[in-house]
């Protein structure tokens, strides 16, 4: 009961304004005045749990997403995918998708492939014919890839959070991530093939080759960062720390003497960014931290098991219970708040159904790129209206088409096919 009243103050706490952070701090004093714990030694073990190597790759990965938009990095990597995919109409909205993908795959963050890709594509798609409506529904789905595509920042948490291999979770998403941008290409062509395009540029073969050729070569330094960072891992090269810390150093002199739209300013203005970004997770991972000690220490995981156990016989249930508590959570918290306080509460019940722990890193991202566009939260589906100059209410629509065609059955996939997640963890050695 306890718990629940926490969880609950959270959301309220959350929804009429206050500052996550003090959400969470307000749910950890709660449950130390319910549960009669000392407080004091609790926030110890907060910050000694912070307190861990892995935790470096978060800032160092947030200021790499910082540095490519700065950097002119991630307007290289969206003309080379414009040219490869195409510049007819439903080439646009495709091209838009496998930007977030690969720019998901260097910077691990939703918000920076918003901020960059949506202020690159967004007016010459109108030009297209794209309404402003579907472009910036298009790039709310189509960012939450950062979210799946390693490395993911929400991935990072949840290892730390769980402690589980964060190379695990890493692999465990990239199934799910290609079959969202399948789907989601797929989806833009049927909307688009048969609409009239004002601005389509009619190319020959080799006009065609000459514009990928050309523009591979100027996004080739950026198309290196992924194959270092990923190859690096994988390859036995370097840990996910490390490959966070390379990245942030190859970062810099590209931007700096390659593409030269980076500056002493720029790369202060990316510091003091990126250590806000990571000062508000780091304050809210300690007080998850501690509550879920609290939780730990008066059993709340077992009895919850034990109540989910009790009410629903089949794993198909337990499971679709679970997707939809994280559906609705995503809806009104962000994915930072939802791994970091969730994930541990849930991942016993997994356990206790036969659910491997890597399996369930899958199953909380593709959730979460649901319910961060979704009202009335819907963080970065916000920050799309902003960019994007449209209101809320126009979003929603195409927005809703999109999350129902396209990531509710992935998420439904990944839940209930287990080797979408598990067979490249599997396939690399992390689990049996």
């Amino acid at each position: 009961m306890g718990a629940l009243l926490a969880i609950v103050a959270v959301v309220l706490l959350m929804m009429i304004g206050v500052p996550v952070v003090f959400s969470f701090a307000a749910m950890t004093m709660i449950l130390s005045i319910v549960y009669d714990v000392d407080i004091s030694s609790l926030m110890t073990t907060g910050f000694w749990s912070v307190n861990s190597i892995i935790l470096l790759a978060l800032p160092l990965f947030v200021m790499t997403g910082y540095l490519m938009q700065a950097g002119g990095m991630a307007a290289r990597l969206v003309y080379f995918v414009e040219a490869l995919v195409g510049k007819s109409r439903s080439g646009m909205g495709s091209s838009m998708v496998v930007a977030c993908g690969v720019f998901g795959a260097i910077s691990g963050t939703a918000s920076a492939a918003v901020a960059s890709i949506g202020t690159i594509m967004i007016d010459p798609m109108e030009k297209h014919g794209y309404s402003r409506e579907y472009t910036s529904a298009l790039l709310g789905i189509s960012s939450l890839l950062g979210l799946l595509i390693p490395p993911s920042i929400t991935m990072i948490l949840y290892a730390v959070v769980t402690r589980q291999s964060v190379a695990a979770c890493f692999l465990a998403t990239i199934g799910p991530g290609i079959l969202l941008i399948f789907l989601l290409c797929f989806i833009n062509w049927i909307k688009m093939r048969n609409h009239p395009d004002p601005a389509q540029e009619v190319m020959n073969f080799r006009q065609r080759v000459e514009a990928v050729s050309d523009n591979a070569w100027k996004a080739f330094p950026a198309l290196m960062l992924p194959v270092i960072i990923l190859g690096g891992i994988y390859g036995g090269v370097f840990t996910p720390t490390e490959a966070a810390a390379v990245a942030v150093t190859y970062a810099i002199p590209v931007g700096l003497f390659v593409y030269r739209e980076l500056d002493l300013r720029k790369i202060g203005r990316c510091m003091v960014d990126a250590a806000t970004t990571t000062g508000v997770i780091m304050v809210i991972l300690v007080f998850s931290f501690v509550a879920s000690r609290i939780f730990t220490f008066e059993r709340v995981p077992q009895e919850l098991t034990e109540l989910l156990m009790d009410m629903f016989e089949s794993k198909l249930m337990i499971l679709l219970v679970v997707n939809i508590f994280l559906i609705l959570l995503g809806m009104i918290m962000d994915d930072v708040s939802v791994v970091a306080i969730i994930s541990p509460l849930l991942l016993p019940v997994m356990v206790n159904i036969g659910i491997d722990p890597v399996h369930f890193a899958a199953i909380v991202g593709t959730s979460v790129v649901i319910g961060c566009n979704s009202p009335p939260m819907a963080p970065i589906l916000f920050m799309t209206c902003r960019i994007g100059k449209v209101g809320m209410s126009q979003v929603m629509r195409p927005a809703l088409s999109l999350m129902f065609f396209a990531a509710l059955p992935v998420m439904l996939i990944t839940t209930y096919w287990s080797p979408l997640a598990l067979y490249l963890p599997r396939a690399f050695g992390y689990i049996d």
